[in-house]
């Protein structure tokens, strides 16, 4: 069964890192763009960072920006989320997603349901 499985959240001080991982199972990821989403309670999902496998292209929401860095090895058939300075907003459930065909990483990131493979989730809690 072709699965995606997020690992790394946990609870973590506000200024604090996590770096979440993304591996696949039974499908190789060099040929998918990948996306982590988040949706924290009460709210949408939303788009958090993309990456294509084409170029190297990534998109990061502007919350996110210069404190989150999304990185492939495709050796180890992984996704990986580097999560710094985090804030109290940054506590969410966060899912991994692959996309076959993509337009643009920041069109991946603003399809916050309708991409090929998503993962279950990893809980990530930024709280003092």
């Amino acid at each position: 069964q072709v699965q995606l499985v997020e690992s790394g959240g946990g609870l973590v001080q506000p200024g604090g890192s996590l770096r979440l991982s993304c591996a696949a199972s039974r499908f190789t990821l060099d040929y998918y763009a990948i996306g982590w989403f988040r949706q924290a309670p009460g709210k949408e999902r939303e788009g958090v960072s993309c990456i294509s496998n084409s170029d190297g292209s990534t998109y990061y929401a502007d919350s996110v920006k210069g404190r989150f860095t999304i990185s492939r090895d495709n050796a180890k058939n992984t996704v990986y989320l580097q999560m710094n300075s985090l804030k109290p907003e940054d506590t969410a459930i966060y899912y991994c997603a692959a996309a076959l065909f993509i337009t643009t990483v920041q069109a991946m990131c603003a399809r916050t349901r309708l991409n090929d493979y998503w993962g279950q989730g990893t809980q990530v809690t930024v709280a003092s």
